[in-house]
């Protein structure tokens, strides 16, 4: 049996849109040695982080800390908030709504599932018209949250949550404004109080650049009162005693002390970055990314511009002449057996005709370009209908949009 971490010289190129590619200065930060979590080096470390979460979120209020995945985020938006029965309206835009919505059934809640357009094709965000109008015929007021994803990492299609704000206060319906945001802060714009978001959901494997393990709620005033009287169980999710703890520096059960010395210096390189400058980094990438696919004739599968997804691209594969698609994971394997890079591959009903291209993170034009060389050799190997010329095409916006911060942080490196 051969090591499990052994792999070809180079690189692996690790381009699912997440976990992503884990910068070299926070694998340093995480390899600190392991310290007491009771002590006041820990509880300098956690009041950094607790503080210095807020803006990532654009939040002046609390960010909850787990030792856990996205998906415990996502629990512990629903128990802390809700109780059993409750009504809840979510959309259905991808596979993480769906998996969402599944979550709120298991846990007594009563979902109701809104499908996307075209009933549920998968090819959009969240309709805020649709939105608006359930919320609407909803007099009793028995919807007691709204949850939506803002960029549906399966499909590569973000959704416009300001346009929900809008339809909760056209409404004037009260009922809570629930965020999926796992694949989308650190890389696209998130506004958790402007855009008066009350439980945001995050995770800490993908544009914060940490490997799995951490996840997030960040919690309006609301939402904390919602928390004084929801019905459904809690212990370890309990916001009240998490947030008890944090008010000294501490948590009250041991935390992930090493991952959040690797968040410590994920924060402080977004900082040294400058937010935005993130997000217009992201959307360069994004923008290189989506003029590869066209040049390639191959049709990216969000079909609405403005909502394209600057965390990821998903590819639909061409159709053969007996109107089959091309298999997707088949694809995928030739390029992981060739060029030691991994793709996202499509899920659940996307599965085998869909593809997933992550640039999010720790990226940059290099890496992008060597990422879309390998997607377009693979095309050739794989037999794939397509046009040669995507990587050019990325090439020449990448060359023509070059940031002026990046020009004079260069010459000054130069000089």
């Amino acid at each position: 049996m051969p090591r499990l971490n052994s792999h070809p010289s180079g690189r692996h190129f690790l381009q699912i849109p997440g976990p992503t590619n884990v910068p070299d200065r926070i694998l340093r930060a995480i390899d600190h040695p392991t310290i007491d979590h009771r002590g006041p080096e820990f509880q300098a470390l956690a009041k950094k982080v607790l503080a210095e979460l807020r803006p990532i979120f654009q939040t002046r209020g609390p960010v909850v800390i787990y030792p856990a995945s996205g998906t415990g985020a996502w629990e512990a938006a629903l128990v802390n908030t809700l109780s059993p029965g409750d009504t809840v309206l979510m959309c259905e835009t991808g596979h993480f709504a769906l998996l969402w919505k599944k979550m709120a059934e298991k846990l007594g809640l009563n979902p109701i599932f809104l499908g996307g357009f075209d009933d549920g094709s998968w090819r959009r965000g969240a309709d805020s018209g649709a939105i608006e109008a359930r919320l609407a015929q909803d007099t009793p007021r028995t919807i007691k949250a709204v949850c939506v994803v803002h960029n549906e990492t399966s499909t590569g299609a973000t959704s416009d949550i300001a346009a929900v704000r809008r339809a909760l206060d056209r409404t004037h319906h009260p009922a809570l404004l629930l965020v999926d945001t796992i694949s989308s802060l650190g890389s696209i714009d998130y506004r958790h109080d402007e855009w008066g978001v009350d439980v945001t959901v995050a995770g800490s494997q993908k544009g914060l650049m940490l490997p799995p393990g951490l996840s997030f709620n960040a919690v309006s005033d609301k939402a904390r009162t919602a928390a004084k009287n929801s019905k459904l169980p809690k212990s370890f999710w309990s916001w009240d005693e998490m947030l008890e703890a944090n008010s000294k520096g501490f948590f009250p059960y041991t935390p992930s002390t090493n991952l959040l010395y690797g968040l410590a210096e994920a924060i402080d390189m977004l900082q040294e970055e400058g937010l935005a400058h993130v997000f217009a980094r992201h959307a360069r990438h994004a923008e290189a990314t989506r003029r590869a696919v066209t040049a390639w004739g191959l049709e990216i599968l969000c079909e609405v511009a403005t909502e394209r997804s600057n965390a990821l691209t998903a590819v639909m594969m061409p159709k053969d002449n007996t109107g089959k698609a091309y298999d997707a994971d088949r694809l995928r394997g030739i390029i992981h057996a060739n060029f030691n890079m991994s793709l996202g591959q499509g899920l659940s009903k996307l599965s085998g005709w869909v593809f997933r291209i992550g640039h999010l993170g720790d990226f940059n034009d290099l890496t992008l370009a060597g990422t879309l060389a390998g997607v377009e050799m693979g095309l050739s190997l794989a037999g794939v209908p397509h046009r040669a010329g995507g990587v050019q095409a990325a090439i020449s916006y990448l060359r023509d949009t070059i940031p002026t911060h990046t020009n004079e942080l260069g010459k000054r490196k130069a000089a």
